[in-house]
């Protein structure tokens, strides 16, 4: 895979959204090529991860580890698997597997970290752009839990539907989607990738698990 269509395929990343191109060239030189063959895993569930994972072109689908009778969801090229495990120790929160031939990009946290060390602008960037990411995901799960709340409520007999729309019974008020949102949105950029602008070590307690995004 020639460099000229790594850089383009990154470019594209959302993640990698404000770097210049050099340093996404850099980025490129860096990432290993690889191609996946029908069957093979591309990342695992519940596996540590050291590295995130560019579907260029191919055939690969998401699948419920331990529930085959789940729907397989297809991944579309372009998208990035794995990606905290690029920049921080984590475990992976999903399986994806190859279904055809898949051309992929691998990105090392090992290599990626050393670029950050060199050009720390590069680690600002990623840090503010993961934080808007996981601000959006912890929104969006607020926004559907409110909506199952009040699906609940207006199921609930009239006898028991006295509580307030904020706290109805059996409805406790601390639901999970608010605790997802206080735990994401309290995690500022350095915490949540492990002050990668200082490459503080994200080992022992230092590496508290997030909801994982793939």
């Amino acid at each position: 895979m020639a460099l000229d269509i790594v850089v383009q395929s990154l470019l594209k990343v959302e993640l990698f959204a404000g770097l210049k191109p050099l340093q996404v060239a850099e980025i490129a030189r860096q990432a290993d090529r690889i191609v996946y063959r029908p069957g093979q895993s591309i990342i695992t569930e519940g596996e540590p991860g050291d590295a995130a994972v560019l579907i260029v072109k191919g055939d690969a689908v998401r699948i419920a580890a331990g529930s085959p009778a789940t729907p397989v969801q297809a991944v579309p090229d372009g998208s990035l698997v794995g990606e905290l495990a690029m920049l921080i120790e984590t475990l992976h929160g999903s399986t994806v597997v190859a279904r055809g031939v898949t051309r992929a990009i691998r990105i090392g946290r090992m290599a990626l970290h050393e670029q950050m060390a060199q050009d720390p602008a590069v680690a600002i960037t990623l840090a503010s752009n993961m934080s808007k990411r996981l601000t959006a995901v912890a929104q969006e799960l607020s926004r559907i839990d409110r909506a199952l709340e009040a699906a609940g409520r207006a199921a609930l007999p009239a006898d028991l539907n006295g509580g307030g729309p904020d706290n109805a019974p059996g409805m406790p008020g601390n639901n999970v989607s608010d605790l997802a949102l206080s735990e994401l949105t309290a995690r500022d950029p350095s915490e949540l990738i492990g002050n990668l602008a200082q490459l503080g070590p994200m080992t022992g307690a230092g590496s508290r698990q997030l909801s994982p995004l793939h």
